[in-house]
């Protein structure tokens, strides 16, 4: 191709912020319509990289590479694997549906709101695509500034705690983050003579193990606190509930996949020794994240809150696949991210929808909405089923090559995370069961519509999406599967024998 496409994959959201700025400030429906074309035409645009991306070709495809600040060896490098191609288009499909999602719940500083909505899509997607680390970092950090604002502004009663919470935990991650990319630059020069920032550079040296494990540290409590893993969870629930409902949408469906995006892009390819040795810790700490989330969500009183903690729960699941490094287990892991988007995404808009009407996520405000909301009650049901991994929905795809590769190497951590997959069946089914069946305790249930056009536009696409991968995961699991098996084979080649003996000749005297 002999267009720029990536970049104006990327940068397409920036110019829609210019043609929703044009617009005056009172015009609310046409800013709104305005993001919401630019942000279809952007999915239309970023399509085409279904087919595009080849899995028999290269590791990267689409590369574009110039070089940008030459002094520091910084380049404006950008180009796409499997998973990226996957994520990237998670991305795209979502923004236009929490666009929907906000057409009557936001209606203060309208065209603000909508402006940040288009810059984080921008921050996004330049993380995904990135080749280069100071290009990664830039993207990085500039979608921070925008979430902050979204979920300070437009969010709940405590917006403003759940803002600063967020923006902290990420920025010190982030910052950590960035003193292990200046240790990996310094050390490329003090090796090659060359300072570099390119990813395919800095894969190319040998790093001592000490230093890998230091390096892994930095990066992974980065990665980690995004993702977010236990015990650095803690902001995650405070921002979705105080998020207004697209807030939520984008950072459960997007957002949090960046950390784990981080270990499977930077962490462990860069440092694979530091990885195998420390799988043991993370592998536990992912099941505790599994277990802790489950039960947490089991006694939770509102229903936005016990979708968080149940990102919590899955989202352990999908570092113990990544970690499993094997390649049922690591596909498992991708495909679960792309599942975890659509399933927890649809939740939140359902979430929201439920609070448009009742101005409430109380869940004893609910019961017996069955009976007046059927259409709604469907839909709900199917996200569900698909949220506990029901066969023939994406959630059991996901989960079932997640616990299989797992079993191959660590037999006894998948045996404890399926008790996470018992838990989540029955809290979720539970607060189904408790807003949809029994009877209308409460006048106000009983003449709540059901959903409209709107609401439909926005749930109906994610469930035709859930029903394909649970039926038919070939396309998606044919697009990773190169990508995944260079990975593995990369993690692979480290003998942890080798590692363990290296350690031994190091320790301190």
């Amino acid at each position: 191709m002999n267009i720029p496409y990536l970049t104006l994959i990327v940068f397409l959201p920036v110019l829609g912020m210019a043609l929703v700025a044009a617009i005056p400030g009172t015009s609310h429906d046409a800013i709104r319509k305005m993001t919401l074309a630019v942000t279809i035409a952007h999915f239309a645009l970023s399509l085409p990289l279904w087919w595009l991306y080849q899995s028999s070709g290269a590791p990267y495809q689409l590369i574009e590479r110039r070089p940008w600040i030459e002094a520091f060896g910084i380049e404006y490098h950008l180009g796409v694997d499997g998973v990226t191609v996957l994520l990237v288009l998670l991305t795209t499909f979502l923004m236009p549906l929490a666009v929907l999602s906000s057409w009557r719940y936001i209606d203060q500083h309208v065209k603000e709101y909508h402006l940040l909505m288009l810059l984080l899509t921008t921050g996004m997607l330049g993380v995904f695509v990135a080749l280069d680390l100071f290009v990664f970092y830039v993207f990085w950090e500039l979608m921070l500034v925008p979430m902050y604002f979204i979920i300070g502004i437009w969010g709940g009663e405590q917006r403003v705690y759940a803002a600063v919470k967020f923006f902290l935990y990420t920025l010190v991650g982030g910052l950590l983050m960035l003193v292990g990319i200046l240790v990996l630059y310094f050390y490329h020069h003090s090796v090659t003579g060359i300072y570099s920032y390119a990813l395919a550079d800095l894969l190319a040296i040998d790093v001592p193990l000490r230093i890998q494990l230091g390096l892994f540290l930095a990066f992974g409590l980065a990665f980690a606190i995004k993702v977010p893993m236990f015990p650095f969870h803690t902001w995650l629930p405070d921002a979705h509930v105080q998020a207004p409902t697209a807030g939520s949408v984008i950072l459960a469906g997007v957002m949090l996949k960046m950390g784990i995006y981080g270990f499977y892009r930077l962490a462990i390819p860069l440092f694979p020794d530091a990885a195998r040795m420390l799988l043991p810790w993370i592998a536990t700490l992912a099941v505790i994240g599994i277990l802790y989330g489950a039960m947490v969500a089991l006694v939770q009183p509102n229903i936005k809150k016990l979708v968080a903690y149940s990102s919590v729960s899955h989202l352990g699941f999908v570092m113990l696949g990544l970690f499993a490094f094997n390649a049922v287990g690591v596909q498992g892991s991708v495909i679960q991210m792309i599942n975890h988007g659509l399933s927890t995404g649809a939740l939140f808009f359902i979430c929201g929808m439920l609070y448009e009407r009742r101005h409430t996520y109380e869940i004893e405000s609910f019961g017996g909405l069955s009976s007046v909301m059927p259409v709604f009650a469907t839909i709900f049901m199917i996200v569900t089923l698909s949220s506990i991994g029901l066969p023939g929905l994406n959630g059991f795809v996901g989960e079932f090559l997640i616990l299989v590769g797992m079993f191959q190497t660590h037999p006894y951590m998948a045996g404890l995370a399926t008790v996470g997959v018992i838990l989540a069946a029955y809290y979720m089914l539970r607060m189904f069961g408790r807003v949809m069946f029994g009877p209308i305790d409460d006048e106000l249930n009983r003449g709540l519509p059901d959903l409209g056009r709107r609401e439909l536009a926005v749930l109906v696409p994610i469930v035709i999406v859930i029903v394909w991968i649970g039926v038919y995961p070939k396309p998606f699991l044919d697009r990773t599967a190169p990508s995944v098996e260079r990975f593995v084979e990369h993690v692979a080649a480290t003998d942890l024998l080798a590692v363990e003996e290296s350690i031994d000749v190091e320790a301190p005297r």
